[in-house]
């Protein structure tokens, strides 16, 4: 039996490539063990990153950002596991003949896009910070992650996941960390680690609807759409919409994500529930948005990132710290009916009342 260290913050929880390690074939299982020993050390070295960040906020200088819009640059790990490989792409550069380059770069810039038109932020750090990201990383390689400094892109094993850069939700959702990380620092485990990886939702599923112009009753509310190969029984890795069912695989399992307080799992393992628990806020913020309508971003979106902002969010904040958070900001940003509607939203999940 192995012990692993706890996991990074990548797209494929450590639940379900646990369920692969038992359930799967020899090699599935030979993948999806190696992807869970390489997720811990990602996560030692993320740890170390955002500790850096954290020290030199406020310290450093800030100087002038040398061009507008983003910095991206995209490399090639060729299948090893030695960042950040083989530069291939710059800004502004032509696309290449590799598919995983150009998902990646593109990627990277509509999260840019959304961050920067919805919310008025420069970047991950709203200071302008580059985009960087490595692709073919790693030997079928079962995740994506950001590790404080740049994204990380597994092609998948081919047989249960596809390349990672294909899904623009989970790009989004990864880099969304980085934006956690910056704004609030939410300590990773149990519900404020629920809440980081909700946050991480609830903002890559905003970046594929503001990518794609569609309103909040238009969306499918899925991470890691497209993610799934056909040979999986499922659609995603994870819905804000209906919580526990994304997926139903005998190899991968069920859907364990809970939707209510009610249902909320007590566990040691992922960091306590760090990927199972974020679905109850997860669906509060599905619940809250279409009842605000219109594009998600607008309202819900703009709720849910200010509330990300405020002081009273501190790293080890509970879900109902962060429900009161929403609460107050939709009545500042907004007015009454809109947090009545958040506050229902809330209610209906558990959390409070």
């Amino acid at each position: 039996m192995h012990r692993l260290r706890p996991t990074a913050a990548c797209a494929v929880p450590p639940h379900v490539l646990e369920r692969i390690v038992r359930n799967g074939s020899d090699q599935q299982r030979s993948w999806a063990l190696s992807t869970l020993i390489q997720d811990g050390s990602h996560r030692t070295l993320r740890d170390h990153n955002a500790r850096l960040r954290a020290a030199r906020r406020g310290v450093e200088p800030r100087w002038p950002v040398a061009q507008a819009g983003p910095r991206r640059s995209v490399s090639d790990a060729a299948g090893a596991e030695t960042l950040p490989g083989r530069l291939v792409r710059v800004e502004d550069g032509s696309a290449v003949a590799d598919t995983a380059v150009n998902e990646a770069y593109e990627g990277l810039g509509a999260t840019f896009a959304f961050f920067s038109a919805v919310l008025g932020r420069d970047s991950i750090d709203d200071e302008g910070m580059a985009l960087l990201a490595t692709v073919h990383y790693g030997d079928h390689y079962d995740n994506a992650f950001w590790n404080g400094r740049q994204m990380v892109f597994g092609d998948g094993d081919g047989e249960l996941f596809r390349s990672f850069t294909g899904s623009l939700d989970v790009i989004g959702h990864e880099l969304t960390h980085g934006v956690t990380e910056d704004e609030a620092a939410l300590m990773y485990l149990n519900q404020s680690g629920a809440l980081n990886e909700s946050i991480s939702d609830v903002f890559g599923s905003l970046v594929k609807q503001y990518a794609r112009g569609e309103k909040a009753e238009e969306a499918d509310w899925l991470i890691g759409a497209g993610l799934l190969t056909d040979a999986v029984r499922g659609v995603a890795l994870r819905s804000l919409k209906a919580p526990g069912t994304a997926y139903d695989d005998p190899v991968l399992g069920d859907d364990i994500q809970p939707a209510h307080m009610d249902d909320y799992v007590r566990t040691t393992m992922d960091n306590g529930g760090v990927h199972i628990n974020s679905g109850i806020p997860n669906h509060a913020f599905y619940l809250a948005a279409t009842a605000l309508g219109g594009f998600a971003w607008e309202k819900a979106g703009r709720i849910w990132y200010e509330s990300l902002r405020a002081g009273q969010v501190r790293p080890n904040a509970t879900f109902r710290t962060f429900a009161a958070a929403t609460s107050r900001q939709a009545g500042v940003l907004f007015g009454a009916p809109e947090r009545a509607a958040v506050d229902e939203a809330w209610r209906a999940v558990g959390v409070t009342g």
